[in-house]
């Protein structure tokens, strides 16, 4: 049974309000910053589970608003992106991506050790590895077919599926518990000259927080949509020169330029960017999305994989904490940006770049801004990674 994609949208939200409920009454998911988004999305996937297991009926959605909710979200992001900060930020960023590579082959490395223990074939490591953790579904579909012809192992493409799903639940649920211990372990405090670039804070706007009106919330959700516009004509160019990039890439590029350029040619022109308004518009788009992500997980396609992958994904998970705690924190400052960047770096690197954010939006909704970290890790995750990780792929699997 297939929901259309209206309804979908609207289960979205429906599932992001049951997560917030839950975040708000259950201390621990409060506490340790689990996103709303991943708090309703995980009961519904258990929801969908059980009408499986009692029914036979699989339940479906059509996810194409929530792949133009994730596009919008990144424009937003931009929007609210200074040069001055992407140029401060530039050190950072490249450690960022230095570190991305190393856990990248650690991450192969500890798939090669899972399928060496529980006897896989050894070509098999990486859709237990970077294929299906740090790519995510579309890489480690895409990489199946190939994992499944060299090894001659036929449940390869499902182990990958599988993987990507697990870990996108690992990755949701570990990145802002570490980013809590790390911060009340090194008493750490957001800067107050930061604003919070996705949603608001979490306790009540004091006296002087300006009121969100109409008109600023339609001119936040106008500016993203010409960024989008935008991107879709940068997106198309840049297709023709023989380059392929996720399309909220060039959206979010766009939305940088427009930020850094508008608010100077045309001065007296009122610009969303750092607005209350524009915050909450970014924190639908991200909610929505991930919420649907989550709902639509089909967790009945894991059983019968479970003992060797679920050991395996266990070591992954023990990996990522490790080098969370002792490599990402100190060597991207083991400051509040770092704390922030810990609980990103979790998203990505088991799940996807949206967990990630979402990982990133919940600590600083609770502990207090750190707009560099929303900005850097997005462009480390879309540009670099997918190539590092094709070649390692291919060196991992023999090809």
């Amino acid at each position: 049974m297939q929901i259309p994609a209206f309804p979908a949208v609207t289960c979205g939200i429906i599932v992001f309000f049951v997560g917030a409920f839950l975040t708000r009454r259950v201390p621990f998911l409060r506490d340790y910053n689990i996103p709303e988004p991943v708090a309703g999305g995980l009961m519904a996937a258990l929801v969908t589970w059980v009408y499986f297991l009692v029914s036979g009926t699989q339940i479906t959605f059509d996810l194409i608003v929530r792949d133009q909710l994730l596009v919008i979200f990144f424009a937003t992001l931009g929007l609210n992106a200074r040069f001055s900060d992407l140029l401060a930020g530039g050190r950072l960023l490249g450690i960022l991506l230095a570190l991305t590579v190393i856990f990248i082959l650690i991450q192969n490395a500890v798939g090669f050790l899972g399928t060496s223990l529980f006897g896989l074939p050894a070509s098999v490591s990486v859709l237990v590895g970077s294929a299906s953790l740090i790519g995510g579904h579309g890489t480690a579909i895409a990489w199946g077919p190939t994992i499944t012809s060299v090894s001659g192992f036929a449940a390869a493409e499902e182990i990958g599926i599988a993987a990507a799903t697990l870990g996108l639940v690992a990755a949701a649920l570990i990145g802002g518990p570490l980013a809590k211990y790390l911060i009340e372990r090194d008493k750490l405090e957001a800067s107050d000259n930061d604003t919070l670039i996705v949603g608001l804070p979490d306790e009540d706007p004091g006296p002087g927080e300006p009121d969100i009106d109409h008109i600023e919330l339609m001119r936040a959700i106008l500016a993203a949509h010409v960024a989008v516009l935008l991107g879709y004509l940068a997106n198309q160019w840049i297709s023709d020169l023989g380059l392929t990039l996720p399309l909220f890439v060039p959206c979010m590029l766009v939305a940088i330029v427009m930020a850094n350029t508008i608010p100077y040619l045309f001065p007296t022109l009122p610009w969303p960017g750092g607005t209350r308004a524009l915050a909450v518009v970014s924190d639908y788009c991200l909610s929505v999305f991930l919420a649907m992500s989550l709902m639509s997980m089909q967790l009945w396609t894991l059983a019968g994989l479970g003992g060797p992958l679920v050991g395996i994904l266990i070591l992954q998970v023990v990996a990522a904490m490790v080098f969370i705690l002792f490599v990402v924190y100190r060597f991207t400052g083991a400051d509040y940006t770092a704390a922030v960047l810990s609980a990103g770096f979790a998203g990505f690197s088991l799940g996807a770049t949206p967990t990630a954010i979402a990982n990133m939006s919940s600590v600083t909704k609770h502990h207090g801004p750190a707009p560099l970290a929303l900005i850097i890790l997005p462009l480390v995750s879309a540009f670099f990674v997918d190539l590092v990780n094709a070649m390692v792929i291919q060196f991992f699997a023999g090809l």
